[in-house]
């Protein structure tokens, strides 16, 4: 049974720094591309960043470019979003999402199989 478990979440001040952790079990984690999404409340579900099953290639949202960084640690089975500069509007629930091979389209939420409950990340003003 596949398990994605995210951690990290907390309560920050803008411009501050947070790592946000995924820990895969139950699956062939280096046959697997992942992502990470958010959502604010009342927003819909929004990507952020994925990472394709070798950690050879990266993508962002716009909104969170020079400011996130998507890693992983294939022998941990963990995924990482390291998350700086901080700002209010980056406040939502965040979830990493799971798709075995490669992801063509990968910004769209429904092209992944697995995902994690969600860890809250909240940067006040």
């Amino acid at each position: 049974q596949v398990h994605l478990v995210e951690s990290g979440g907390g309560l920050v001040q803008a411009g501050d720094s947070l790592r946000l952790s995924c820990a895969a079990s139950g699956l062939a984690f280096s046959q697997y591309a992942v992502a990470w999404f958010r959502q604010a409340p009342g927003k819909e579900r929004e990507f952020v960043a994925d990472i394709t099953r070798s950690g050879g290639a990266t993508s962002y949202a716009d909104s969170v470019k020079g400011r996130f960084t998507i890693s992983r640690d294939n022998a941990k089975n963990t995924v990482y979003l390291q998350m700086n500069s901080l700002k209010p509007e980056d406040t939502a629930v965040y979830s990493c999402a799971a798709q075995g091979g490669s992801v063509r389209d990968y910004s769209v939420y429904t092209k992944y199989s697995f995902w994690g409950p969600g860890t809250q990340v909240t940067v006040s003003t």
